[in-house]
């Protein structure tokens, strides 16, 4: 079984870099845990040292139009990359924590299977997938970490891609606005028109709209 570890990086504390051993350091990280509507993706990415990106950084404090730069250069520079992701109905089949997990997981077998193999996997937050490589949860990783940061990006775009394209053939829920985050404007949209195939019927605001059907007007 693999090693796990979560690291201490809150609170001021410093995180310890890796060791020299390590040449294949990847980095995971996971986007659209929140949101009511379409997948859950995630991303390992294999950073070349040799080929620096600037600008990586948590995807969250990122403008959409920087991450669009980053990804293409994050493609183009990495050593290795892959992008997974789960499903509305695999995250309301197992729900959206051990979908997240899975989403992960498919990200460094990818990543694997294309020859790419990790020495260390390092994953935002404090629960690490079930990959066969020592893996290390690091709290705040996609600020801490490039590897991270990249993953972060990676799958941050490759969801807000998928979700734009939802909003061509659901203009009516503002998909291209809130890329399925439950904001008022959502919110407003579900108790009008009811679900889309593609939200999550196990999330509370989905489920409740499913009830009470769309508003008659």
């Amino acid at each position: 079984m693999a090693k796990r570890i979560v690291a201490a990086a809150q609170m001021g504390f410093d995180l310890a870099p890796p060791p020299a051993s390590i040449q294949r350091l990847c980095g995971v990280d996971e986007a659209g845990r929140g949101p009511l509507a379409g997948p859950v993706y995630a991303a390992a990415v294999v950073l070349d040292p040799k080929r620096q990106i600037r600008g990586l950084d948590d995807s969250k404090k990122l403008t959409a139009e920087k991450r669009e730069v980053l990804y293409e250069r994050i493609c183009e520079r990495a050593i290795g990359w892959h992008i997974a992701s789960a499903s509305v109905e695999e995250i309301d089949s197992i729900n959206i924590l051990h979908a997240s997990m899975l989403a992960m997981q498919r990200a460094v077998q990818g990543l694997a299977a294309s020859g790419v193999t990790p020495d260390l996997v390092q994953v935002d937050g404090n629960r690490c997938p079930q990959v066969p490589f020592p893996v290390q949860a690091i709290v705040k990783g996609d600020a801490l970490v490039k590897a991270i940061s990249a993953a972060s990006i990676l799958a941050k775009v490759a969801r807000d891609r998928v979700l734009m394209a939802l909003h061509d053939e659901y203009p009516q829920y503002g998909f291209d606005a809130h890329v399925g985050y439950p904001t008022p404007q959502h919110l407003a949209a579900l108790e009008r028109f009811g679900a889309s195939p593609h939200h999550r019927r196990s999330f509370a605001p989905v489920r409740i709209a499913l009830e009470r059907g769309p508003i008659p007007f």
